[in-house]
C-alpha cells in the first residue's frame, strides 16, 4: 500500500482498530498507525495533511 490508497488504507486500519472513532483520531497517531500497518510499502516524507485527511475521511466513511 501507498500514502495515495486512502480507502485500502482505510479499510486495513477499521480491522486494526475497530473500537477507535475515526473523527476523533489525530493526525499524528494516524500516521503512526498507518505506517503500522503490514501491508504499507510507503515512504513516511511523502505524507503530508492532504494525505492524512483522505484517509481519515475514508475510515469514517468505512465506519458509517
Amino acid at each position: 500500500m501507498q500514502w495515495t490508497d486512502s480507502l485500502d488504507i482505510a479499510i486495513a486500519l477499521c480491522d486494526a482498530h475497530p473500537d477507535i472513532d475515526p473523527k476523533t483520531v489525530r493526525f499524528t497517531d494516524l500516521m503512526q498507525w498507518v505506517l503500522a500497518l503490514p501491508e504499507f510499502n510507503d515512504d513516511p516524507a511523502h505524507c503530508g495533511e492532504r494525505i492524512l485527511e483522505a484517509i481519515q475521511q475514508a475510515w469514517i466513511d468505512e465506519v458509517e
